[in-house]
């Protein structure tokens, strides 16, 4: 896709996924990159890191309003949504607040962008969808319908409206990498819930490649998975044990409240509707008659196991992406 001539909307623009967006973006030479989010401080660092280009704007606002979300939609040709409540614990403890923010903050953008005939528009959801147990998963496995029945819309002239889903990137904030690192720093014994839990491995880079693949190929109802290696929270722990030049030590606390010991990203019900694409798997609409059986069987870290090499190989070229962003704890500015 020719991105020199679009103006592109990313909804949660200062997080993880959005600063690395935002940087392709610019790299691959778009018209204009706008930054929804709700965060001052974090788009003033974005400001002074890029020293107020113009082809980089910012919208201070929450999707809950609708009013902000028409404002930032004015004039956009494609958005990837990345706007989201998504700590499980929080979204455990304050149900109505997920709600509010993955259900009809979604809503809004839905309905903005197919009245405004948006080109495109990619949703970034979770592993947490599928088979959902806690408050996050079943919100965002309600945004996924919500995305997708907008391309059913009557008002929908045209619009394209897919969803992509991947589980934990490694680095990114609130993952076990960055966890386990400040306990490591700070002396304290490793805490795992569960030894048998394992989890997929994903850079942000590749969770971008995945997003940009979505909205490239999409027809309007999928929804686009990544295909990717698992490890053992075990394994991950001992290499960055190894890393911190510590004894590889642990105690289990215990599964936390709504947490799964695998990561799923395409379930057994979808396999029917489900298309290879090579580095990429596509479950295609529900409402589609169309049987492909393209995916043997369901996709779960559990099923996709490797070793400690590999684990060490990703953590680094997670840590090379990071280090490429010149960000120091998720900020831009540095004084």
């Amino acid at each position: 896709m020719d991105y020199r001539q679009k103006a592109v909307l990313v909804t949660g623009g200062t997080g993880s996924f959005g600063n690395f967006v935002v940087r392709r973006l610019l790299n691959a030479g778009v018209r204009e990159v706008r930054v929804l989010s709700r965060d001052e401080k974090k788009q003033y660092d974005m400001r002074v890191f890029y020293q107020g280009r113009k082809d980089l704007t910012f919208v201070i606002g929450d999707i809950r309003n609708r009013e902000v979300v028409d404002e930032a939609m004015q004039g956009i040709d494609i958005v990837f949504h990345a706007a989201a409540l998504k700590q499980v614990p929080t979204c455990e403890q304050h149900p109505m607040e997920a709600v509010r923010t993955n259900v009809l903050g979604a809503e809004n953008l839905v309905e903005c962008a197919v009245r405004q005939r948006v080109e495109t528009f990619v949703m970034i959801s979770t592993d947490k969808a599928v088979k959902p147990v806690n408050v996050m998963g079943m919100t965002k496995a309600l945004q996924e319908r919500i995305v997708l029945k907008g391309n059913l819309s009557r008002a929908n002239k045209g619009t394209r409206l897919c969803c992509v889903r991947y589980g934990n990137v490694l680095r990114s904030r609130g993952s076990v990498v960055p966890f386990f690192r400040r306990q490591l720093a700070l002396g304290q014994t490793l805490t795992i819930t569960d030894e048998r839990m394992t989890r997929f491995l994903l850079t942000l880079n590749e969770a971008i490649d995945l997003v940009l693949y979505a909205a490239e190929h999409t027809q309007g109802g999928e929804i686009f998975v990544r295909k990717a290696l698992a490890a053992k929270v075990t394994d991950i722990a001992q290499v960055l044990a190894a890393e911190a030049g510590q004894p590889f030590a642990y105690k289990v606390i215990g599964i936390l409240p709504g947490e799964k010991l695998h990561e799923i990203l395409v379930s057994e019900e979808e396999l029917v509707r489900g298309r290879d694409y090579g580095d990429y798997y596509a479950v295609q609409p529900w409402w589609s008659t169309d049987r492909y059986q393209e995916i043997e069987a369901e996709f779960a870290s559990g099923d996709h196991l490797t070793g400690t090499d590999e684990v060490q190989r990703m953590i680094a070229l997670a840590d090379q992406e990071f280090e490429i962003m010149e960000m120091a704890d998720g900020e831009f500015a540095k004084f």
